[in-house]
């Protein structure tokens, strides 16, 4: 697989299509937000090229499958594709390309052998790969699209509602509770609190950002009065506790972009339970940060690159 931020070799550029999806686009932030019914997965064909794959890849990434259901591992793939996009929630969307039906799509895009997955975002090639992968394979690659992604999209306005503004997020009283324990440092309590509202509500980003400044805090809390953790770290570079508590001490210190680069070191050379816990830990810490923030941005594209 490429990872995200890097382009087709080869493909060309959409050039007149996404100059008028830009301007459609525009239009309708304009006019309104469309219809709700959006679906996350499409047949792609020469008349919604436009409409449903450029248009949408400025709001949301899009991904295409160019197959054949000829072709086994193209098969697994729409499936295994249709579902993953199903569970995103529009975090993207999933179109498939019948590279018999429509060969002239095959070569706009430069693909050479079937079945070829591509990502598109604002209108350009962003990642892909070609033949079968494990769901699981699939659920990370598409998970760094998105978050290579993440700042620099529009977003699909109809999936906005009144849940997710500012006022309806500043009332909401479950948090109170949380915010009483915090005061009196008990941050056990405050995540517990934040824990039961995500097990409820896993994409309540509020929440989710309560919670991990929590474990940060906590574990800030526990650290040995005296000790220099980022020196720690770097006398012992093979002890991952250890480096999770420099990048806290760094985070706590007003330099991620140091935290993030030990942890992404980390992520290249490890493989099994240990690189689910660093990439986790990853994702925690970009998540106390703006989703746009360059230095997230950076490190997510560098993140991708250690994932794959």
């Amino acid at each position: 697989m490429t990872t995200p931020e890097r382009f087709i070799a080869g493909a060309v550029d959409l050039g007149e299509i996404k100059a008028r999806a830009e301007a459609r686009v525009q239009a309708q932030s304009r006019g309104g937000t469309g219809s709700t019914a959006l679906p996350t997965s499409f047949v792609v064909t020469r008349e919604n090229i436009e409409a449903e794959v450029v248009e949408r890849s400025m709001q949301v990434p899009v991904v295409l499958l160019f197959g054949s259901d000829e072709v086994e591992s193209s098969r697994q793939l729409r499936i295994d594709l249709t579902d993953l996009a199903a569970a995103a929630a529009y975090d993207w969307l999933f179109g498939y390309v019948d590279a018999r039906s429509v060969p002239e799509l095959v070569q706009i895009f430069g693909v050479s052998a079937l079945p070829t997955v591509v990502a598109l975002a604002g209108g350009r090639p962003l990642a892909d790969f070609q033949g079968g992968q494990r769901q699981s394979a699939l659920q990370e690659w598409t998970a760094a699209v998105v978050g290579a992604c993440v700042g620099k999209l529009q977003g699909l306005p109809e999936q906005a509602g009144p849940e997710n503004t500012a006022e309806a997020r500043s009332t909401d009283p479950r948090f109170t509770s949380a915010e009483d324990a915090l005061a009196e440092g008990d941050f056990a309590a405050a995540i517990a609190v934040y824990d039961a509202i995500l097990a409820k509500e896993p994409a309540n980003t509020d929440a989710k950002l309560a919670r991990d400044n929590a474990r940060l805090l906590k574990r800030l809390s526990e650290a040995v009065p005296g000790v220099d953790a980022i020196a720690e770290a770097d006398a012992d570079p093979g002890d991952l506790d250890k480096a999770f508590a420099a990048a806290d001490a760094a985070v706590a210190a007003g330099d991620p972009e140091s935290a993030f680069d030990r942890l992404i070191a980390i992520l290249s050379s490890s493989n099994g339970d240990r690189r689910i816990m660093v990439k986790d830990r990853l994702l925690e810490l970009f998540a106390l940060f703006a989703a746009d923030d360059p230095r997230v941005l950076s490190a997510r594209g560098r993140m991708a690159s250690a994932l794959f």
